[in-house]
């Protein structure tokens, strides 16, 4: 019967709600509406808490995107799609992307299964990836002993690849299309093995591309300069001092100096970390009160200087803690890599690395799924002052007219900026749930990446992609076949649009399509496939149908708005 002066209640599902507050106030001018992100005051710790599984996630996400373009591309080529085993990976991603997983509040054990999940569906899909690339490589016709490179991004690539070196070759060295050699390194890979690596230009879309591997001792270009002090390419004079620091980034292209006068980049920086509630949870603003630069030095070492590459190994003390660094500069990209391993043994503390820029600027850009938003460098109001740590996914750029610095990561999420002072949070270890958080082996990297203009101009989008997805490369023996030395799948016409996925539909064999607007531009699209279409359909994320595409053999033209995700089906 209800209680008199109360609200009546009614049983009810949350659809009926949903549907009854919507005629309630459709149309209503009194409706309020927010415009912008809805930025939570409160927990921002959990961009950082539990590293390691943040960078479990990143990989992951990765991994299973490009296993399944690359399965997809295989069974255009007769292979069969490993749906079941790929679907049971994201299964597991989705799983352990749940509260309170992945922000780093869940309990040890959580921790310790989510670690094994990780593995096991790592381990699955690098099988899967070596399944694909396998039987597309072996109907590549292939005339001589050939490295084939996929690059699973959806844009021309410029990048470095490394391969296996075969038992037989003494001398690495790559032959490209056009018959020029190309300078080849071998370095020591990843499970120890005997590798190399070289400079590929041209890689297409979504595809791959056969470069001949010869044994021929050439005496390659070593321009690079390499000291335990000083580092120089065409893009770069970086000056070290002996806390390990950098006292200068000289930009050569652009002919200006990247850092503020008198200040040091790349410091490590450690906080005192103890929040007022929720160890794992929160970092709270005072954390800046008390502030440690790490700056003991133990050792520094040139490790590389070859053509490709040079690196320059830096190993520092914290406490119980060690932080070893190999910054690498390379001889084509315009990025210095801070590839930094840590064994951290330390609690209650926030560690970041910070870069004081000398750009002039009141707002940054941050990127998010499928886009970026801009943030304040400034703590003019209570609202401003509130974004003192911000989450960001592959990159964060500051930007003035004419030049920006963007700085990049492969499992970061937390940032701050303030008055031209970048800096990316590395770990946070509080000891609630978890006593023993973050107290583990960290991997991780980070780059600085200056260009003229602001973030678009400079291409950061595609730079942060190439930091976070790798490059695939086979050794191929000579073979006859039916594929070109040479294929794209699937590209577009446009800069800003991003083909983010390409999959097999999960009800047919068609391929899905999945891509998204990264500039805030309204675009015509144009998207060429390398075979004709038989239909193409624009649907939603459930791959439900909404449109017909018009189809001219093997393209299909829209428009796509500012920041607009669009998916296709296509039936080839």
């Amino acid at each position: 019967q209800g209680i008199p002066g109360c609200p009546k209640v009614k049983m009810g599902t949350a659809g009926d709600y949903f549907r009854k507050l919507e005629q309630t106030v459709k149309d209503s001018r009194y409706l309020p509406k927010w415009v912008g992100e809805l930025y939570l005051e409160y927990h921002r710790g959990t961009y950082t808490s539990m590293a390691k599984n943040k960078r479990y996630n990143r990989k992951s996400e990765f991994l299973y995107q490009d296993t399944e373009f690359l399965s997809s591309l295989a069974m255009l080529f007769g292979r069969e799609y490993p749906q079941q085993f790929i679907n049971q990976g994201w299964e597991t991603i989705l799983l352990n992307q749940f509260h309170d997983i992945i922000p780093g509040s869940s309990i040890r054990e959580v921790y310790e299964d989510s670690t094994k999940q990780y593995e096991e569906i790592i381990g699955v899909g690098k099988e899967l990836v070596n399944k694909a690339t396998e039987g597309i490589g072996a109907q590549i016709d292939l005339k001589e002993q050939s490295v084939v490179v996929y690059n699973t991004l959806a844009f021309n690539r410029d990048d470095i690849v490394t391969f296996e070196v075969p038992s037989d070759v003494t001398y690495p060295c790559i032959v490209d299309d056009k018959g020029q050699m190309l300078p080849c390194q071998v370095v020591e890979g990843e499970d120890g093995k005997r590798s190399a690596i070289f400079f590929a230009h041209g890689l297409p879309p979504k595809g791959y591309k056969a470069f001949t591997l010869q044994d021929r001792k050439v005496d390659w270009d070593m321009s690079m300069k390499v000291s335990s002090t000083h580092l120089e390419n065409e893009y770069f004079s970086v000056e070290i001092d002996d806390k390990g620091t950098f006292t200068s980034i000289f930009d050569k292209a652009n002919m200006r100096e990247v850092l503020q006068a008198g200040q040091r980049g790349n410091q490590i920086q450690a906080f005192e970390d103890k929040p007022m509630r929720h160890d794992n949870w929160d970092i709270d603003i005072y954390y800046q009160e008390k502030m440690w630069e790490v700056d003991e030095v133990e050792k520094v070492e040139v490790l590389e200087h070859g053509p490709i590459r040079s690196r320059v190994r830096i190993q520092k003390k914290f406490m119980d803690s060690t932080i070893i660094q190999n910054i690498y500069m390379y001889k084509d990209i315009p990025r210095i890599d801070f590839d930094t391993y840590i064994d951290w043994k330390e609690d209650d503390v926030v560690l970041k690395a910070a870069f004081p820029v000398d750009v002039h600027s009141d707002k940054a850009t941050y990127e998010i799924q499928f886009g970026n938003v801009e943030r304040p460098t400034h703590w003019n109001t209570s609202w401003d002052y509130a974004r003192f740590e911000v989450c960001a996914h592959k990159w964060a750029d500051l930007s003035e007219e004419g030049f920006g610095v963007s700085l990049l990561n492969d499992c970061k999420y937390g940032h701050d900026i303030k008055d031209g002072v970048m800096r990316i949070t590395l770990l946070k270890c509080g000891k609630y749930p978890n006593p023993v958080a973050d107290r583990e082996e960290h991997r991780f990297i980070y780059s600085i990446y200056s260009h003229s203009g602001d973030w678009r101009d400079g291409g950061t989008v595609k730079m942060g992609y190439q930091l976070n997805v790798p490059i695939y490369a086979r050794v191929e023996q000579p073979h006859k076949g039916t594929l070109p030395s040479a294929l794209s799948m699937i590209g577009v016409n446009c800069d800003n649009v991003i083909i983010e996925t390409v999959k097999k539909a999960e009800d047919s064999n068609d391929l899905i399509i999945r891509m998204y607007e990264c500039y805030n531009k309204r675009t015509d699209v144009k998207v060429a496939f390398f075979k004709p279409l038989l239909k193409v359909v624009e649907c939603n994320m459930m791959e439900k149908a909404i449109q017909p595409v018009d189809v001219q053999e093997n393209t299909f033209s829209f428009q796509i708005k500012p920041y607009e995700i669009k998916t296709f089906k296509l039936t080839v």
